[in-house]
């Protein structure tokens, strides 16, 4: 019902910058809340940051606030994770979500559809 593309992934010296974006499509989309997870190697899949449909609402791991931000675009069904000051530990594939409802608190944050993702690597 819903499709999710992510774009954005590369590599870049830490200290550096970069902006994904989520484009999400579907007949039936609407309302949906987002959010970016991501997955280094050996690593286990964990919550980046989480948008809620209306926007109002923003929730971030301890890891990354006050360096990164996830947004909503109000012309397109497109949301953003910028990502500032970025440090190799940031490596990982990041993944983009949305859900019919968010879970907040909940591990997946009550996730229903997920993106393929996109990579990004950090050197030093």
């Amino acid at each position: 019902q819903v499709q999710l593309v992510e774009s954005g992934g590369g590599l870049v010296q830490a200290g550096g910058s970069l902006r994904l974006s989520c484009a999400a499509s579907g007949r039936t989309f609407s309302n949906y809340g987002m959010g970016w997870f991501r997955q280094a190697p050996g690593k286990e899949r964990e919550f980046v940051a989480a948008i809620s449909w209306s926007g109002l609402s923003t929730y971030y791991a301890d890891s990354v606030k006050g360096r990164f931000t996830i947004s909503r675009a109000a012309a397109k069904n497109t949301v953003y994770l910028q990502m500032n000051s970025l440090k190799p530990e940031d490596t990982a594939v990041y993944y983009c979500a949305a859900a019919q409802t968010l879970r907040v608190g909940v591990q997946d944050y009550g996730m229903n559809y997920w993106g393929k993702g996109t990579l990004v690597t950090v050197s030093s």
